[in-house]
């Protein structure tokens, strides 16, 4: 019997492989994809150097760290790159740990929220007119909440509130626009033959859910997940700037809060500009990451991006 030519076996891993390689190549003539994964991997290496930038001296703590020999706001110099603030503690360092709580909320509420939304979403859309009734009109309470109202409400009758805590209202209050879009992707999944199949082989409502309709509504989940980021940013930092941040730590919000707290706003750029600066350019490098998935999960937007 001859045996078969392994160069025409496919195998699942194979194919992702493939399909993962033909993304990248097209992620890669895109300008924009380029730029916002660049600027991610600088703030990536910020976030990872805050964790040693204590282990060089302990006046580099961003939160404890004092020089003893300043006690007031200065400039750049040589052991402080960037200037001290209003008590002796080095600029850069608290820089460094704002690109670490960024990361952190963005990616956890954005997480958090692209989890909730698209399992509401694919339940919503799968199951009966009752169930997409109820879970929809909830969708339509909570997204016409405003977050940031909602949240300085909460903070003002609880008090200052734990950065996690935070995280959690950010997104709770950020996954109905993602189940509205997952929900009308499974209507219309739903009517295609395999789910069909599915359906005649006995599998389970939740089995098609996870098995057939979580893998083909994913990518577009991941897509609005690089969104969700950059809106998390900005409300915790909006937060912070208004006082209603989490005190125990350092983000790059709680910074600009200090600077306007202790009358440094125009006196003191070096300590005013870079926080602001690195708000604007993390959130776009996530905005210009997700116009890039953007391209490379709809091929339509694609052909319209070469016919220009």
């Amino acid at each position: 019997m001859k045996e078969p030519d392994r160069k025409n076996i496919f195998t699942p891993g194979s194919i992702f492989s493939d399909r993962l390689l033909e993304n990248w190549s097209i992620f890669k003539e895109n300008l924009l994809g380029k730029i916002g994964l660049t600027l991610l991997i600088i703030f990536a290496f910020m976030a990872v150097a805050s964790f040693f930038t204590p282990l060089i001296d302990p006046m580099y703590n961003p939160m404890t760290g004092v020089d003893p020999n300043i006690s007031y706001s200065t400039g750049p110099s040589f052991h402080h790159w960037l200037g001290t603030d209003f008590i002796g503690r080095d600029i850069l360092s608290q820089l460094l740990a704002g690109a670490r709580i960024a990361f952190m909320v963005g990616i956890s509420a954005a997480f958090m929220s692209i989890v909730l939304g698209t399992f509401i979403g694919m339940v919503a859309g799968y199951a009966g007119k009752s169930t997409d009734a109820l879970l929809m009109r909830l969708a339509d309470m909570i997204m016409v909440m405003p977050t940031l109202l909602v949240v300085l409400i909460l903070s003002s009758l609880f008090g200052q509130l734990n950065i996690w805590i935070i995280v959690l209202l950010i997104a709770l209050f950020r996954w109905p626009g993602v189940s509205r879009v997952i929900r009308s992707q499974t209507l219309s999944l739903k009517q295609r033959p395999f789910i069909e199949a599915a359906k005649v082989a006995g599998a389970s409502p939740l089995r098609i859910i996870f098995r057939h309709i979580l893998p083909n509504v994913l990518p577009l989940s991941l897509l609005y997940m690089t969104f969700r980021v950059t809106s998390a940013i900005i409300i915790e930092a909006a937060l912070s700037f208004l006082g209603f941040g989490d005190p125990g730590t350092v983000s790059w919000g709680m910074m600009l809060q200090w600077v306007w707290k202790t009358g440094n706003m125009f006196q003191a750029p070096y300590w005013l500009i870079p926080p602001g600066i690195c708000i604007s350019l993390l959130t776009l490098a996530f905005y210009m990451l997700g116009r890039a998935m953007e391209e490379v999960i709809d091929p339509r937007l694609r052909k319209e991006v070469e016919g220009e």
